[in-house]
């Protein structure tokens, strides 16, 4: 595949903004899914992390691409590999969103590069968020993107080491309804983490695919439940995929004044990895 980087790379600095008031409604919904309890009323502090599920881009149905995604070329490059997924990123906490504020995300291309991987060439795409609430900055987020070749994974079998237990542990069921809601509160149409048939037929997995940032969002909460206060920063990355077919755990391991976290299938290997430091 003829793939090129100095083209690719006339997207860094391209900027993208939004803006959306957090309503109470929108927390009941995200507290329910995650099935915790918080504040709901106008003032109240925001759960952890629910900034991904605010002023997010919302393309038009018919500028989606096959895969639910939108459709390459707009803010982000288009890259002409036809796999993408959110390989990691990291916060750093500057203040709390309140329910009831005007949150707005300023999005901007920080770089594009391509590596060459086991699995053929790999285009990694770096995006800062900086979030700001009534005007306060909140977030700062860094989000980094991978653009792989598709892949047979039909009979692929993970050869890494099934993962630890944590000192902390708390199992999660990926059911289909869990996915799907965390899919509509982030306004995420990607098709791999609600369309079994498409999923399995087309990208070849064996169920669906928890969503990364729903996953960053379990073990940030985790580790501030823990801890009884949320981090300053917190840092993560995606290592395999976690399926629908089985539960998986979220572990932790405090280490001093951090804290090491990741996510597992059961009897399978770390999924997604992350650091949490106060």
């Amino acid at each position: 595949m003829d793939l090129d980087i100095d083209h690719l790379r006339g997207w860094i600095g391209r900027e993208d903004s939004a803006s959306e008031v957090l309503n109470p409604a929108l927390v009941r919904q995200f507290n329910a899914t995650f099935d915790r309890t918080s504040g709901e009323a106008p003032g109240d502090i925001a759960p952890l992390l629910i900034h991904f599920c605010l002023a997010q881009p919302a393309v038009q149905t018919a500028g989606l691409g096959p895969d639910g995604h939108a459709a390459r070329g707009g803010f982000l490059p288009p890259v002409p590999l036809p796999r993408r997924m959110w390989a990691g990123g990291e916060f750093t906490f500057q203040g709390d969103i309140r329910i009831g504020e005007e949150v707005r995300r300023v999005s901007t291309v920080r770089d594009v590069v391509l590596k060459q991987g086991r699995t053929g060439p790999l285009c990694f795409v770096t995006v800062n968020h900086e979030v700001t609430s009534d005007g306060r900055p909140v977030l700062n987020e860094r989000q980094d993107i991978v653009y792989r070749e598709a892949q047979n994974v039909a009979g692929m079998k993970s050869t890494a080491a099934p993962a630890p237990a944590g000192d902390d542990v708390m199992q999660i069921t990926p059911s289909a309804a869990y996915l799907f809601r965390y899919s509509a509160m982030t306004f995420n149409g990607h098709r791999i983490h609600y369309d079994k048939d498409y999923v399995r037929d087309v990208e070849g997995y064996p169920g669906l695919i928890v969503h990364g940032p729903l996953q960053a969002t379990l073990l940030c909460q985790f580790a501030a439940d823990l801890k009884e206060r949320a981090p300053k920063t917190f840092r993560f990355r995606s290592l395999s995929t976690i399926f629908d077919t089985a539960d998986f755990t979220v572990n932790a391991q405090t280490e001093g004044e951090t804290m090491k976290l990741w996510t597992a299938q059961l009897g399978g290997p770390v999924a997604m990895e992350a650091t949490a430091a106060w």
